[in-house]
């Protein structure tokens, strides 16, 4: 028999096994008067049958055996995987916030409206922005909330044949799909020998076409784009918008604002900037922020003042209209006002400095071992070019998997693309630099394996409950429900 910690749950099922002891149904009242007879199963569900103990030590071991911001370093560039402070968990669990109903009329959610319509204000405050839409439940989402405001403003002016976007070579993938949904061409813009904004390929790309251009500063390369105010006036001459991908914003939160150099509309990741939980806590949130030209555009309801008293406004004719039913993802709201409010403006700067300061400081460690992409400052993240490990006969994967083996969770790897076996590191600002140290010495210790003997890092990881996986069968051939007996 299997050890029990490595069963699945439908695997420790046992008949007449409950969780709870539930009173007999009531005669009176069928079942049927709750539930239209149409929507009932004709077959038991096949669920396993374990104790409440059964289930509570199942899931606390498996929690025990993977990775958590909780419990590991979290590097992941790009993802910004910073701590989430427990007491945000805490506000956003009152009952006022965790059990108001999305259709409660809004004169029973003024305090809700209150705390949203003032989240916008800081948020337009810390963008550089006129206006904000909390509506989006996600980044990517937020984007095409944008990205369809430039249309639309773009049609309400008859430029409609404005069809194109241009996009940095460095960009997130979200940013062609979004466009692509859109309807709009996406034009690739390449980027110079130091990992900046090729501004001739850039000039020799505008036309009257262009709808707008799409950049992320901090790019994903980990560099505050030095040339962005000649960027976004070189766009703006063209006769398009600049939109801004706010996935890095950690790095700049309360020390430079994205309107004050050029940006017109732009969306926030709150789990990136604002310490939301990742998916954990769903959905997700992606604000949108905008100058007062695209504000007309911005999705409806909108949270809008009416003296003291707070309502949803659905009364903006030239809005692209909603692209969520309801404000479902009010929790990440919160749990984003109680961080703004606990730091400050001060409190938010030092974390982006902090951030930035903690990042420079590994690329400092890591570059006398390893190559770095961009050999100068960085910002939140830095990129290392992972191609002199395949001259020692292993890649920039094994060396992922080996970091399990030291406690450490892999760094983002393989992206940007245009940097070969790339490693992308972004330390945030949560983390010491006992905990920094630890970690470039494991990366050292790693290379010098790899210089060894190669297989110990071919193999990894070897700590681990699961070890390596085929995983383009996992990927053409995936397990995702119970098939056994229950």
């Amino acid at each position: 028999m299997k050890d029990t910690d490595d069963r699945l749950i439908f695997e420790k099922s046992s008949p007449g096994r409950r969780t709870g002891q539930l009173p007999p149904p009531d005669p009176k009242m069928p079942i049927e008067t709750l539930i239209p007879g149409k929507f009932l199963r004709e077959t038991e569900p096949r669920l396993p049958e374990v104790s409440e103990l059964e289930v509570v030590r199942h899931y606390v071991r498996l929690s025990q055996k993977t990775f958590s911001i909780d419990t590991n370093f979290y590097p992941l560039g790009s993802c910004t995987m910073k701590y989430n402070p427990k007491i945000n968990e805490k506000v956003a669990a009152l009952p006022g916030f965790a059990q108001i109903h999305p259709h409660q009329p809004p004169e029973q959610a003024q305090g809700v409206l209150e705390v949203m319509h003032e989240l916008q204000r800081y948020l337009a405050e810390i963008a550089g922005m006129d206006a904000v839409t909390l509506q989006p439940a996600a980044g990517a989402q937020g984007e095409l909330t944008g990205i369809l405001m430039i249309k639309a403003y773009l049609h309400d002016r008859k430029q409609s044949d404005r069809v194109q976007v241009l996009i940095p070579d460095s960009a997130h993938g979200t940013n062609p799909a979004t466009c692509a949904l859109a309807g709009f061409k996406v034009v690739s813009v390449k980027s110079d020998p130091r990992g900046a904004i090729d501004l001739a390929d850039l000039r020799a790309k505008l036309s009257d076409k262009t709808a707008a251009m799409m950049v992320t500063n901090p790019s994903t390369l980990g560099l505050f784009e030095e040339q962005i105010a000649r960027i976004t006036d070189l766009v703006h001459q063209a006769g398009g918008q600049m939109y801004l991908d706010g996935a890095n914003m950690n790095a700049i939160q309360a020390v430079a604002r994205p309107g004050d150099f050029g940006i017109d509309v732009m969306h926030f990741n709150l789990h990136k900037t604002f310490s939301t939980p990742h998916g954990g806590g769903g959905p997700g949130a992606g604000p949108v922020a905008c100058k007062r030209h695209l504000e007309p555009f911005l999705p409806i309801p909108r949270i809008a003042r009416e003296g003291q008293r707070f309502a949803l406004d659905g009364n903006h004719p030239r809005s692209i209209g909603r692209v969520k039913s309801f404000f479902g993802n009010v929790g990440m709201h919160v749990r984003c006002y109680a961080y703004i409010r606990a730091h400050g403006a001060a409190g938010l700067r030092a974390n982006a400095e902090n951030a930035v300061l903690n990042a420079n400081y590994l690329m400092a460690r890591l570059k006398k071992h390893f190559k770095v992409h961009v050999d100068r400052p960085c910002m939140h993240e830095f990129v290392l070019n992972g191609s002199p490990f395949r001259k020692l006969g292993v890649h920039t994967l094994d060396v992922a998997k080996r970091l399990l083996d030291y406690g450490f969770h892999p760094p983002t790897i393989y992206f940007p693309l245009i940097v070969p076996e790339c490693l992308m590191i972004e330390p945030t600002e949560s983390e010491s630099r006992e905990t920094l140290d630890a970690f470039a010495d494991a990366l050292i210790r790693i290379l010098d394996e790899a210089k060894r003997d190669p297989k110990i890092l071919l193999e990894a990881p070897h700590t681990m409950p699961v070890r390596r996986v085929n995983e383009v069968k996992a990927s053409r051939e995936p397990i995702v429900r119970w098939t056994g007996n229950a």
